[in-house]
């Protein structure tokens, strides 16, 4: 019998690895829209699992930053499964995440996806947060019961250790595993990152009794659905705090006059009922997020 070689993606590959990706959802697959830049990405490697010289498996590992490697694409053809094939690029693709320098390495599975959840659990990853994205139109007024309530503004870099100290004594940060998500990839929210979406003019806080009530980290975006803004992380001391930065941003998007923000929800309570509350929609998915250190 021939053996699974699990090796770089090449080019020639692409046909092989579209065909058995066609059917991944009712919709299709996104994968033919990632092939070239994740075939040609310098901070990541593409792997194939490879079958009789036929490519039957793939997966993605990128290095966030200079610790933390993200895997994602996983996908196995569906006439090789329960062959061990996604255990196998897992594990090829944490070896090289280490030979990279990362100590970390996480992943996103659905949390219908029960095949997906036995592997990475049987592979000692643990779950460190999840997640349910919401969408909502833009808001041209107050909605009369939060009227004459502080507005969130935009933070400074002088707000930087105030973010840092409300955040170490957060409630919601250690549930969320510390993580801030764009583009379905989860980044480790530090002193840097922080940084720097502050100097992107991305993080708005709101202020309340003469203290910091409620963060949100909020970037502009730009795909299939046209541009856009979306909330990575959210937080806030109560519900209502974190309602009015999320009816706040409704109002934000109607002056940047666009038709939609997303937010990745943490899958709490406290939040979700909040964003109910801020009439966003729930698109019926959340997602799991995984984690495993590599020393």
């Amino acid at each position: 019998m021939s053996e699974i070689i699990i090796r770089p993606a090449r080019a020639e590959d692409r046909e092989a690895v579209l065909a058995f990706c066609a059917h991944t959802w009712e919709w299709g697959d996104y994968i033919e829209h990632v092939w070239e830049s994740w075939l040609n990405d310098p901070s990541g490697l593409l792997l194939v699992a490879v079958y009789d010289g036929r490519p039957v498996g793939i997966v993605h590992t990128r290095m966030v930053n200079a610790t933390d490697a993200w895997q994602e694409g996983m996908r196995v053809d569906p006439a090789y499964r329960q062959q061990g094939i996604a255990r196998r690029l897992s594990l090829e693709a944490g070896a090289e995440a280490m030979r990279q320098g990362a100590t970390t390495v996480r992943l996103m599975t659905e949390s219908t996806n029960t095949a997906s959840i036995y592997m990475v659990e049987q592979a000692r990853f643990r779950r460190v947060g999840a997640f349910a994205l919401h969408t909502a139109g833009p808001l041209a007024s107050i909605p009369p019961h939060n009227a004459g309530l502080d507005e969130p503004v935009l933070a400074t870099p002088a707000d930087l250790d105030e973010i840092i100290t409300y955040l170490n004594a957060s409630n919601i940060f250690p549930l969320v595993g510390g993580l801030y998500y764009e583009d379905f990839i989860g980044y480790r929210i530090s002193d840097t990152l922080l940084t720097e979406k502050i100097q992107a003019g991305q993080v708005y806080l709101l202020r309340r009794w003469e203290r910091l009530d409620g963060l949100a980290i909020v970037p502009l975006r730009e795909d299939w659905r046209g541009k856009h803004l979306f909330i990575g992380y959210i937080d806030g001391t109560t519900a209502e705090a974190i309602g009015l930065i999320a009816y706040a941003l409704r109002r934000k998007i109607a002056e940047l006059s666009l038709e939609q923000v997303g937010a990745a929800v943490p899958d709490l309570i406290m939040v979700r009922d909040a964003f109910t509350g801020a009439e966003y929609e729930w698109g019926g998915h959340i997602f799991y997020t995984y984690e495993r250190g590599l020393v």
